[in-house]
């Protein structure tokens, strides 16, 4: 298409012209050294929360953080790959990366497949083959992103159209979101068409349309709350903490309490009480109040600060990339791990309700944590195409 050429070559016109003014090169290695400061913490952090459980369990205390620092290693393997290859060829991959995480989310809802996708905490959620899980929602945001950006670019002239520009893309994040929605989870099918959302944004859709969406949906999204008892207590707990805080609101008046208990300076690695039975996922959900419990107000500061750099970082690789699919799959991705990162810190500090929402890097999880590590190796990827001025396009990947 010749619109999307030209338009690919004044935004490489533009992003020549901030690296002429502002330097690069520098983006991609503070990536990785704040990914590994979030991991070693998060490691570090995990053993704390999950070793008396893992104890109970009649397991090794180290258990849960062996098997994260195994899934840190495979994600060390994801990320170097993805930093080595040129990121403008997962345009060409959007369609299987997509289709392959729709194949994911069907099998673990059929019926007659809960061999390999057991009914777990009422839900059904994971993929279990011999010895290895995966989570096929945490892939769905990485694919669901490089899908809208890959789109987004083809597209471009007819965002402003709702029939045109906006409609295709719900159209297939309705589907994709079915499928998560019917395990149940209600929290990861928001989070990720907010995800691919926040990237048509940054595309040029109309703030408006979102907005009359959102209208629309409301009733919709509320009746499913309505339809599930839990929710609805969840929903009841966050206007008012205090009601039955040995119910519904026992998780969150405990995760109040860690951090307000940690005072500046924590209670000490290893010295947090709420891990003896009192606050339950721990190492999953709610790991940010074991934080502040036994890091204090400093720790806390110290993890805010890094997601926050990671955040400027991740969005200045945004600015420098060379084309726009390069931009605003930079923003996709450095929103799947700073926009979950709030999504956490807010659930913890009853700010949104009560929900399922992990620490990227620190939360309990494999595939969560590949995902993350993966979307790290794509921005030094586009970073690393920002510093050299585009590099070589390969073959066939523009539209």
């Amino acid at each position: 298409m010749a619109s999307s050429g030209s338009h690919a070559a004044t935004w490489g016109d533009l992003a020549e012209g901030r690296a002429s003014r502002l330097g690069t090169g520098w983006e991609g290695p503070v990536l990785l050294l704040l990914t590994v400061l979030l991991l070693s913490f998060g490691l570090i952090t995990l053993y704390s929360a999950s070793a008396i459980m893992a104890q109970s369990a009649g397991l090794a205390d180290y258990h849960f953080v062996v098997r994260q620092a195994a899934g840190g290693a495979m994600g060390l393997v994801a990320l170097v790959l993805a930093a080595r290859l040129d990121y403008r060829w997962l345009r060409r991959l959007a369609w299987p990366l997509l289709a392959g995480v729709i194949l994911l989310l069907l099998v673990i809802v059929l019926p007659g497949t809960e061999a390999i996708a057991p009914r777990i905490n009422g839900a059904r959620r994971w993929l279990i083959v011999g010895p290895v899980a995966v989570q096929p929602s945490e892939f769905a945001k990485f694919a669901l992103i490089v899908w809208t950006a890959m789109l987004s670019v083809k597209k471009q002239e007819k965002l402003p159209s709702l029939s045109r520009g906006l409609l295709p893309f719900l159209l297939i994040w309705g589907v994709v979101d079915g499928l998560i929605f019917l395990q149940p989870n209600l929290s990861a099918a928001l989070l990720v068409v907010l995800l691919a959302a926040l990237v048509v944004f940054a595309a040029g859709a109309r703030i408006g349309h979102f907005l009359l969406l959102g209208i629309v949906g409301l009733p919709l999204l509320w009746s499913q709350v309505e339809a599930a008892a839990y929710r609805m207590r969840r929903i009841l707990a966050f206007l008012d903490p205090s009601q039955d805080q040995a119910g519904v609101s026992y998780q969150i008046n405990q995760a109040l309490i860690a951090l307000g208990s940690g005072g500046i300076f924590g209670r000490g690695l290893g010295r947090g009480g709420q891990k003896f039975g009192f606050l339950p996922e721990l190492h999953n959900d709610f790991i940010f109040s074991v934080i502040g419990e036994e890091w204090g107000f400093l720790g806390l500061s110290v993890v805010v600060t890094l997601f926050a750099a990671f955040g400027l970082v991740g969005y200045r690789v945004a600015r420098q990339a060379p084309d726009l699919f390069g931009f605003l799959l930079a923003v996709g991705l450095t929103n799947l791990i700073v926009v979950q990162a709030l999504l956490h810190m807010a659930v913890n500090t009853a700010l949104v309700p009560t929900t399922g929402v992990t620490l990227p890097f620190f939360s309990y999880g494999r595939s969560s944590l590949m995902v993350c590590m993966a979307a790290v190796g794509v921005l030094m990827s586009i970073a690393r195409a920002g510093a050299q001025g585009g590099g070589a396009e390969p073959s066939g990947s523009r539209e």
